[in-house]
């Protein structure tokens, strides 16, 4: 094995459960490559929503994963673990982690890498895996999606959102999305929906049966969405739940559910195993890093900060203000 010449590094840590203050810089130790995995060389990390909750204490790290924040990163393979195929020092890439991307050095099974797409740069590849992985999971996988059923989205203008809209239309399905205001409905249909709802100003049930229906519908909303979300749905319609930012818990008639033959289901990916997102990795590779090398389809960037204002970064991210992925400069 090889190992990078220092021994500590910087990083950003969880102080304590709270508000997006109470992350701080830190050093650490340089992480040491188990069986199967690899280090990277942190060029940018990828700062997304279950980052926030881990940092206020509502989502725990699994076992054996770095305490620190950062679900997704990319750079360069510093560092390889016994067994290691198909990687070598020096190979760019981007990949799913299971935490401790919040840092200037990380490791990651070897089989959650991916290259770094044609023409693309690290910084635009850092915005790849957590969403990619989650939409193609969720959508594809669990959802079903096929080309010319009627798919909603909720959060349209989020990371998943672009992400999810993006491909949807890339295998050609009616894309349909929900955003708070006009400058995120227009970028949702920029991106290939066909119609985007201003939730302030439309109601998505009418909308949707309107159009016949809704086959898929991806929800990260939760709350009083779920029995809207079962009205807006075509016979032999599925929901697909993936969040909860207005909460897990609401009222629920569950005769919809039979006379329209709905299937409800919903995923977290942070949990699976790692053969399970191995397998994710390689359906990406297979079906969707050809889209991304021809330019077909491609992160939706808001905004950098630096790897000390990482509290910043979280900040806007809950402001939920922006457009697209927001990402940590961590060589910089």
């Amino acid at each position: 094995m090889t190992s990078p010449e220092t021994q500590t590094m910087r990083a950003v840590e969880i102080t304590e459960p709270g508000g997006p203050d109470v992350l701080q810089l830190t050093e650490r130790p340089i992480p040491e490559p188990a069986a199967g995995q690899v280090v990277l060389k942190v060029a940018y990390a990828g700062v997304n929503r279950p980052d926030a909750l881990q940092r206020a204490g509502a989502y725990d790290p699994p076992p054996g994963a770095s305490d620190l924040p950062g679900l997704e990163a990319s750079g360069e393979v510093v560092a390889l673990g016994a067994g290691v195929e198909g990687l070598s020092i020096g190979d760019k890439v981007c990949a799913l982690l299971p935490g401790g991307g919040y840092a200037e050095y990380v490791a990651t099974p070897a089989a959650h890498c991916l290259p770094v797409p044609d023409g693309m740069d690290l910084k635009q590849a850092a915005c790849l895996p957590e969403t990619f992985f989650t939409v193609w999971s969720n959508v594809f996988t669990r959802g079903g999606l096929k080309a010319g059923e009627r798919f909603l989205v909720h959060g349209g203008s989020s990371g998943i959102g672009t992400t999810a809209i993006q491909l949807a239309n890339a295998f050609g399905a009616r894309v349909f999305a929900t955003a708070g205001s006009a400058e995120k409905c227009e970028a949702c249909v920029n991106l290939g929906a066909e119609k985007a709802i201003n939730y302030r100003d439309e109601d998505f049930v009418g909308v949707m049966r309107a159009e016949g229906g809704a086959n898929l519908i991806l929800d990260m909303v939760g709350g009083d969405y779920i029995p809207r979300n079962v009205k807006a749905l075509a016979e032999d319609g599925r929901l697909v739940q993936i969040a909860f930012l207005q909460g897990p818990v609401t009222e629920l008639n569950f005769a919809l559910m039979m006379v329209k033959r709905l299937t409800l289901t919903g995923s977290t990916l942070r949990p699976q195993s790692d053969l399970a997102k191995a397998k994710i990795a390689q359906d990406l590779h297979e079906a969707v890093w050809p889209l991304l090398s021809a330019g077909k389809v491609a992160p939706v960037m808001h905004s950098e900060f630096p790897l000390a204002e990482a509290a910043a970064a979280h900040a806007l991210m809950e402001s939920s203000q922006h457009i697209g992925k927001i990402v940590l400069n961590v060589a910089g």
